[in-house]
């Protein structure tokens, strides 16, 4: 029996009744599964998001929710097996589930991570140092990062309905701020049972993750300013959805991702016997396969020197020639169909328009064959090569996207036609560049790198471990401008930010480092009784300071070190020469004298729960040091965070070291592990 698809609302799935559409196998057009969101009460999932989810996750640490996003990825990675299976109906061969399964899995692992790593063990982000604001030190400024109070609206493409999900929620789930996603229908089966793995795990929070298989009804009506909207699809939806009444009223965040013309350069200096050559070649091909290039980030246009574009069109039909077509289920190498006959439909009309400028050099898009192939019922089509007859004149390659197995091949003169000919594409989310030449390099991605959310250089050199022109990574950004909807997602903690409202916080130094639990300049800082060395963990308290006593800088001391090091640098040498530096009285002390000295006064020399020093941050030499001074150290605790391991936790220290007139001379931030208690 064909399965009805159901929605997740909250936390319960619910089967609709009336307004099915059936979903067809783009192997052999049978009826998959039938979806309908008829009957869901849209803003009563909204309420449920805001008033059950928010509440709860914002109830966890962000160290609390990266476990559990890493948790997630452990469960998910156990029966990615049934996803696989489930993919083949949707035209997915065993490496196009390596992107979207796999990959998928491994961003939710990934955020994990970088949520451990680097973000805190509390609520709220202190988004860099604080700001003084006053002559005497009383007022000070702090930017503050918290949750946004509302629910992400993810809405998805058809080609990715397992990554395409996760990499959304990720970040979002990090942040602190539910989801409710909806999947394209022609790939909607896959992403209900991923959402069922995700509901059984039992991992998230009651709200966290909701799902709307079918129309979103009027879910937009219900949104407000804390609400994100982020979607994935074509320009005409993109448009009416940032153009929604409601979502221009409240000034909804609005994050898309949409078509993209996105180009591949063969650089001027790059020959056909150079190994870039070759690498051009199988990229290309690659891009155009993988996924039968559905994919927002395959390459839809190959620009090539004048000179080459008979070999690479020669090199890239041969290479075509080699790629056979399948069905996924059972021939894990072949390529697939295209998601379903109304998209191949989509795609040859495509290919019309394309033809009113270009020539089709492979391929036929009305012909096809394999063992395989179901022709009559399944959605499969031929990959087509087209080159472009007037470069220079051509505008449909520019505008138009064949979303399917297609790209087309543009030749330019010189690096000025090149760039101007990528720029036309009037926003793209990546373009790639092959040259060993540092100046083409230099000067191609200068010229196109305000065009483009990503650029890839690809040489002999970064060949072997390089991820390709197609593949979004969870560090880089993904989006792009212009005609690229003008998004950014991934990239690190900054798609978690976009969760979450800066805010300037002002107040006096106590009042600040009261509400952030970091300590700052000016706020009051307590004499330790008990050298803070000898507390563990969990007994500092930040604020808690040490003053040392004083250490008097000599001549010798300057000339041991020197001696015993090995930098004999003039100014802490020569008399004559420090003098004549503008920036030196005469002879002075090292730095790094400066901080072994100052740790000789702070460290206290007997085992206790200060385990080690692992590292210094932000290290300024403010003002010399010369023989005569003297030096003395304050100490105090500037902020705490857990560690991975519950027997010890990462202390931050705020260090000045300060002379006889109590001029800063150096600060810096020491970064230590100290016990917890048993």
């Amino acid at each position: 029996m064909t399965i009805v698809l159901q929605s997740l609302a909250f936390d319960r799935w619910v089967t609709p009744t009336s307004g099915f559409v059936d979903i067809p196998s783009a192997v052999d057009g049978r009826a998959v599964a039938r979806i309908s969101a008829a009957g869901l009460d849209f803003a009563g999932m909204i309420d449920y998001a805001r008033n059950t989810g928010g509440p709860a996750l914002r109830e966890l640490t962000f160290h609390a929710r990266a476990d559990k996003l890493r948790a997630l990825a452990d469960h998910l990675g156990q029966h990615k097996d049934m996803l696989n299976r489930l993919a083949g109906d949707t035209g997915a061969n065993k490496r196009d589930n390596a992107i979207d399964i796999d990959g998928g899995i491994g961003t939710l692992a990934a955020y994990g991570s970088r949520g451990r790593r680097e973000m805190p063990d509390a609520k709220f982000v202190l988004e860099g140092d604080p700001e003084g604001l006053s002559k005497g030190g009383t007022f000070v400024g702090q930017h503050v990062l918290s949750p946004l109070h509302g629910v992400a609206i993810h809405i998805n493409a058809f080609n990715f309905p397992c990554w395409g999900l996760l990499e959304k929620f990720a970040p979002a789930f990090l942040a602190g701020v539910p989801v409710i996603t909806k999947p394209a229908t022609a790939t909607a089966y896959v992403t209900e049972a991923l959402v069922r793995l995700i509901h059984e795990s039992r991992i998230l929070p009651s709200g966290s993750l909701q799902m709307i298989c079918g129309s979103v009804g009027d879910l937009l009506d219900h949104l407000t300013g804390q609400d994100v909207v982020s979607f994935t699809g074509s320009i005409k939806t993109s448009e009416r959805i940032r153009n929604h009444p409601n979502i221009a009223k409240h000034s909804v965040r609005f994050v898309a991702e949409r078509d993209s013309l996105n180009a591949s350069v063969l650089g001027l200096d790059v020959t056909p016997e150079q190994p870039e050559f070759a690498l051009f070649i199988r990229e290309i091909v690659r891009e155009m396969t993988a996924k039968t290039g559905q994919k927002c980030t395959a390459i839809r246009r190959i620009l090539v020197p004048k000179a080459k574009e008979a070999a690479v069109i020669a090199a890239l039909k041969a290479s075509l020639a080699e790629v056979d077509l399948g069905d996924p289920r059972t021939d894990e190498k072949a390529m697939g169909p295209l998601v379903s006959r109304a998209q191949r439909e989509a795609v040859c009309g495509q290919i019309a328009i394309l033809q009113t400028e270009a020539e089709i050099v492979y391929g036929d898009p009305k012909q096809c064959g394999g063992e395989t192939v179901d022709t009559e019922n399944g959605a499969f089509i031929s990959p087509v090569l087209l080159r472009v007859v007037e470069p220079a004149t051509a505008q449909r390659v520019h505008d138009t996207e064949a979303f399917g197995p297609v790209a087309t091949v543009i030749a330019y003169d010189g690096i000025d036609q090149a760039i101007d000919l990528v720029r036309r594409g009037e926003g793209s989310l990546v373009a790639s560049v092959f040259t060993y030449s540092r100046e083409v390099a230099e000067a191609i991605v200068l010229g196109i790198a305000p065009y483009h959310g990503r650029v890839l250089i690809v040489d002999r050199d970064c060949a072997k471990e390089s991820t390709g022109h197609g593949s979004p990574l969870p560090a880089l950004v993904h989006g792009g401008p212009g005609r690229a909807g003008g998004g950014e997602e991934l990239g690190g903690l900054r798609s978690v930010y976009h969760y979450m409202q800066r805010t300037a916080v002002q107040g006096s130094p106590g009042r600040l480092s009261a509400l952030t639990g970091r300590w700052c300049k000016g706020a009051p800082a307590l004499l330790a009784e008990v050298h803070p060395f000898k507390r563990n963990y969990d007994e500092l308290v930040v604020g808690n300071t040490i003053e040392t006593s004083s250490r008097p800088i000599t001549l010798d001391d300057i000339e041991h070190f020197a001696e015993f090091t090995g930098d004999t640098f003039y100014a802490h040498m020569d008399e004559v020469a420090a003098k004549a530096n503008p920036f030196f009285p005469g002879r002075v002390a090292h730095g790094y004298l400066i901080l072994a000295f100052a740790a000789g006064l702070f460290v206290d020399p007997a085992p206790g729960p200060l385990l080690a020093n692992y590292g210094l941050d932000n290290l300024r030499f403010l003002k010399p040091v010369s023989p005569g001074d003297s030096i003395k150290v304050r100490l105090t605790v500037k902020q705490k965070s857990p560690a991975r391991k519950p027997e010890y936790g990462e202390v931050r220290w705020d260090v000045e070291v300060v002379n006889q007139n109590g001029e800063p001379v150096a600060r810096y931030d020491l970064l230590t592990m100290s016990a917890r208690a048993t």
